[in-house]
């Protein structure tokens, strides 16, 4: 035997559409947009990250040990 649903009388929103976004929603893409263009005009200022040589040999010798 089903059950019966009830049913709400009135839409459950009021005409308008009501999404509400935390602030960091709009912050992180804004601060991770403005830091890349950033990147852009001044080159200079972006350096590339140098490994360390017993971390670079570690991922050399697990690359060949995967590729046996």
């Amino acid at each position: 035997m089903s059950a019966r649903t009830h049913t709400r009388p009135h839409p459950a929103t009021t005409g308008g559409v009501d999404i509400r976004l935390p602030w960091w929603a709009l912050a992180l893409p804004t601060l991770a947009f403005v830091a890349l263009f950033l990147l852009i005009l001044s080159p200079s200022n972006a350096h590339a990250a140098t490994g360390d040589p017993a971390l670079t040999h570690l991922f050399e010798r697990a690359q060949q040990l995967i590729a046996r």
